[in-house]
């Protein structure tokens, strides 16, 4: 389904939250607490009004929005939307090195922040993955925390923008 703004500030609470619960990686409350920002200008300023109910919210709540996303390169069962952006850079069809590669370092990731590495995979390739996740398990607790919401948000703008045309 394709919505334009205007069709989003018309909906109910309800009708908002189901529209948009996907946005946000199995966290239909940053939907649900966002619809009472509306009216929305335009899908930047969803994006916004979306992201600022995410920095606004309890850490317990950052939290468990973090813990929702799945691991990359991973055969666990995820969103549609996670299946398609990791198969869109290949993390569907590694070799079996690769993909014992991102389970190590996956795990240590987890071991050490205790969430999984989250990044937009939009941004990258498998390489420049492999990297960041390299680079980022040198980070403390509150730069990765800080570093994932920031992946958080740039995954949900892509989201909208494949529901909301920037023309609509």
């Amino acid at each position: 389904m394709v919505y334009a703004i205007a069709q989003l500030n018309q909906m109910s609470q309800s009708e908002f939250t189901e529209s948009l619960a996907k946005i946000f990686e199995d966290s239909p409350w940053v939907a649900e607490k966002t619809w009472s920002k509306r009216p929305f200008k335009d899908v930047n300023s969803l994006h916004q009004a979306m992201v600022e109910t995410v920095e606004e919210s309890a850490l317990s709540d950052k939290l468990n929005l973090i813990c929702a996303h799945p691991d990359l390169a991973t055969k666990t069962k995820m969103a549609e939307a996670s299946v398609k952006e990791q198969a869109g850079v290949g993390l569907d069809r590694l070799t079996l090195e690769e993909y014992n590669h991102f389970q190590q370092l996956n795990q240590a990731y987890k071991d050490k922040f205790a969430f999984p590495f989250i990044v937009a995979v939009k941004n990258h390739t498998k390489e420049s993955i492999l990297e960041a996740f390299e680079q980022r398990l040198e980070n403390s607790l509150e730069t990765e925390r800080e570093q994932a919401l920031i992946e958080i948000a740039k995954i949900a703008r892509f989201r909208l923008l494949d529901l909301i045309p920037t023309s609509a």
